[in-house]
């Protein structure tokens, strides 16, 4: 199991009429939080008994702290609502170690591009190239400045003549401005994105239809919906020694859990890698958006929280 960290929350206060932005600080003087990367994320064990993924959105320079922005998302199935209501100053509550599935890469231009709250793991991107004097852009796509959070802090801070801001309240169209742009970026630069699902898809469409290849293309979903159900099959569970059906309405994971078979899990959406297990035998069914599509096409793993199988048999090596 992922070692865990037992935090502080601290300098909660509200940003963009329902985003919780706070910081968590280790709440024993003998540990230390170790120190972040760009683009990386915690496991934050909830109040509510969720344990739910966060984007870090600091200065990575900046050691001791982890800071969170969290947009309260009526839609959501109960992590960011507990997030929300429930984590106050004082708290004290358990985080994973960062965990990073959205690095960095050396590049001769990065340009980063977030939608509402998907600026948060941009942000720790941004602070890095700017401290390493390297040529990036970052673009914030919102509603307007006030449902927005982080706004002052780029606004007056080092990012400012890095940052354009495509707010719709004040006239703005990132559709129009990239559709346009687009075709002026360095055809080796590589494009970052995050944010609501269809702003994600619609910047990834584009970079396609100008060539940019998937190596530099580096998306990260906060959340999909994906359908778990499907024919029922098998799975030999090889170092466990056993054999067990996963039935039309479970999931791998549910059915390993019901005979005893922890496997760690987080996001239960294919979108964090935590519940990857390596294949043996047998076809998966993919169905996460973790893996690329070569790595979909060479079976070697599945995510257990949401794939089948399209092969009567998975032999997993778990």
């Amino acid at each position: 199991m992922t070692a865990l960290y037992n935090v502080v929350v601290k300098n909660r206060h509200v940003e963009g009429e329902n985003i919780a932005v706070m910081e968590f600080e280790s709440a024993t003087s003998t540990t230390i939080l170790p120190k972040i990367e760009a683009g990386a994320h915690i496991d934050v064990h909830l109040p509510n008994g969720m344990v739910r993924q966060y984007s870090l959105c600091q200065n990575p320079a900046e050691t001791g702290i982890f800071r969170l922005g969290i947009l309260r998302d009526p839609e959501s199935r109960g992590g960011s609502i507990s997030a929300f209501d429930e984590l106050k100053d004082g708290m004290q509550i358990q985080v994973s170690a960062p965990k990073n599935l959205f690095s960095l890469v050396k590049a001769k231009h990065s340009v980063l591009i977030g939608g509402g709250i998907g600026i948060t793991p941009l942000i720790t991107m941004a602070y890095q190239l700017a401290d390493q004097g390297e040529s990036f852009e970052l673009h914030y796509c919102g509603a307007s400045a006030e449902r927005c959070a982080f706004v002052d802090e780029i606004k007056k801070g080092a990012l400012a003549q890095f940052t354009t801001f495509h707010f719709k309240s004040e006239g703005a169209s990132h559709r129009e401005f990239f559709q346009s742009a687009i075709q002026n970026i360095d055809a080796e630069s590589h494009i970052y994105t995050c944010g609501p699902n269809g702003f994600m898809d619609w910047v990834i469409n584009l970079a396609q239809t100008q060539h940019f290849p998937e190596h530099q293309i580096h998306k990260e979903y906060f959340q999909v919906e994906v359908e778990t159900g499907g024919d029922a099959f098998e799975v030999v569970a090889e170092r466990s020694g056993k054999i067990i059906m996963v039935n039309a309405e479970e999931t791998i994971l549910q059915a390993l859990a019901r005979e005893g078979i922890e496997i760690e899990m987080s996001c239960e959406q294919g979108v964090c890698g935590t519940c990857m297990c390596d294949v043996l035998e047998g076809e998966p069914d993919h169905r996460d958006v973790y893996f690329t599509d070569e790595e979909k096409a060479s079976n070697e793993q599945i995510l257990v929280c949401c794939s089948r199988a399209k092969s009567a048999r998975l032999v997993l090596d778990i």
